[in-house]
């Protein structure tokens, strides 16, 4: 299986609403619920309302798009992060998965990947 690795620098916030958020950028994620409305946005362009706010993810995505009757993929990835004591924030889109680790820890998390078998691109 092949990871795509994004340079861009990323932060998980909590917003009081969306009316200020600049969606015009790749990397910008949204989930709301009956508690909280999180955002995944590029740190650069993170928004003033932010309640609460973590900086310094980066993130890679599985290449191609993902069947919706493969099972095990994540838990698959997030078996070998946990085995190398890397914390990781996962967002799913339609397509695929993109998995969110610590900038500090993206190399381990790599290598970490490489040795388990997955492709680095």
């Amino acid at each position: 299986m092949k990871l795509k690795v994004f340079e861009t620098a990323l932060s998980v916030c909590k917003v009081s609403g969306l009316e200020r958020v600049d969606f015009n950028h790749e990397l910008t994620f949204v989930g709301i619920t009956d508690e909280e409305v999180s955002l995944v946005c590029p740190t650069d362009v993170v928004p003033k309302h932010t309640t609460a706010r973590e900086d310094g993810w980066q993130a890679f995505r599985i290449e191609g798009e993902l069947d919706f009757s493969l099972v095990g993929i994540l838990a698959k990835i997030s078996g070998v992060l946990a085995e190398a004591q890397i914390g990781l924030f996962a967002v799913s889109t339609y397509n695929t998965d993109y998995i969110l680790v610590k900038a500090a820890d993206l190399d381990r998390a790599l290598e970490a990947l490489g040795k388990a078998g997955y492709e680095i691109a």
